[in-house]
């Protein structure tokens, strides 16, 4: 399980490193000063989500996923839609953290799901419980020492991950139902898979952030630590980046390139060929990201124009600003977002102008094409 770059090829790297270290370079000036960065950060969230399923082979509407995240699905959620809305979760949990939390085995922890937070971020609980079914107790049989002995114990490691500390591996839970582990594999030791990767962040410090980047997603493919979370590899690259100050002011959308880059590329044999095509994948989705940054900054000024004359308690520029933080909102998102009724909302998205984009029947969309 050991990845090994001692023969890294740096001399045949080295035009597509510094082509993507430009990029994100040029990326992340513009939105650290750009007057729409706090959309464009938000509907990257989206857009990597759906990126991420795309690259594992699921296909996710992003429009779904956007009423799925404001709790306003139009149907029952797909399993995938459920994964994708995990990885949106899982970005905005690392961009609201420290940049190098997400790497620590703390954050791991957490992103893992070993450790649970509430929204706050302030109340640790434990995930891991839900697969233990304790056996039904006796008539009579008293089961609350039992109980309160989980619980601490569960408290106990929570605290040792939330100080810092590495937590022990667990015992190995035998489940009643998989008794020969036919679904869930027992050799596959998720923490020692991760111990090798993160063997691995250590060399790729001593390289250039962006091929330190990659060199990491790679070794993420190549050792698969978590069995249901490979998703997971694509955002810590990013968070990588941002730990090494190389993109500061936003949290990189690096599925949204991959998508641009064959299969056949992305998971050739060849290191060298998987490594330059994730290369290449970074520079995309700079390039898409500052085409982005044009689109957004043009619908704003136009909307803009319609303020004109307008008064000072006009509910148009909270529209504004929900238009622009999502790729698509609908009427019910912006009543609430505003605080009007649905049929206000569809008068301030005629005044607006805006672009439908969904041509649906049960539910209409608007949003910045």
């Amino acid at each position: 399980m050991r990845y090994d770059l001692t023969t890294l090829p740096l001399a045949t790297l080295l035009p597509a490193v510094v082509k993507a270290e430009d990029m994100l370079a040029r990326l992340d000036e513009r939105v650290l000063r750009h007057a729409v960065a706090n959309g464009f950060r938000e509907r990257g969230h989206f857009f990597d989500a759906a990126g991420a399923l795309w690259v594992g082979g699921e296909l996710v509407h992003v429009e779904d996923l956007v009423l799925h995240d404001a709790r306003m699905d139009t149907r029952t959620p797909t399993h995938e839609l459920t994964i994708a809305h995990s990885v949106l979760r899982s970005r905005r949990r690392l961009w609201a953290a420290d940049p190098s939390w997400g790497l620590e085995p703390a954050g791991l922890a957490v992103l893992r799901g070993e450790v649970g937070e509430t929204d706050e971020g302030s109340t640790p609980r434990s995930t891991s419980a839900r697969s233990i079914e304790p056996d039904e107790p006796e008539e009579g049989e008293d089961d609350f020492g039992v109980d309160f002995a989980e619980i601490d114990a569960i408290l106990a490691r929570s605290d040792k991950i939330l100080n810092g500390g590495v937590p022990e591996p667990r015992q190995p839970i035998i489940d009643a139902q998989d008794p020969l582990a036919l679904i869930r594999d027992e050799d596959w030791d998720e923490d020692e898979r991760l111990d090798s990767w993160r063997a691995v962040m250590r060399e790729a410090d001593l390289l250039p952030a962006t091929l330190g980047a990659v060199v990491l997603f790679d070794a993420w493919e190549r050792i698969e630590p978590l069995r249901r979370q490979h998703w997971l590899g694509g955002l810590l690259a990013s968070a990588y980046l941002r730990s090494r100050g190389k993109v500061t002011s936003h949290l990189f959308c690096l599925n949204v390139g991959l998508k641009a880059v064959r299969h056949d590329r992305r998971r050739a044999p060849d290191r060298t060929t998987r490594l330059t095509a994730f290369l290449e994948a970074m520079a995309l989705s700079a390039d898409s990201g500052l085409k982005e940054l044009d689109r957004l900054s043009l619908a704003k000024l136009q909307m803009e124009v319609r303020l004109k004359d307008r008064r000072s308690n006009s509910s148009l520029p909270e529209v504004i600003d929900i238009v622009l933080s999502r790729p698509i909102v609908s009427a019910k998102m912006i009543a609430r977002h505003v605080g009007i009724t649905s049929r206000g909302a569809l008068n301030l998205v005629t005044e607006l102008g805006l672009r439908e984009m969904t041509g649906r029947g049960r539910y209409r969309g608007w949003g910045v094409l």
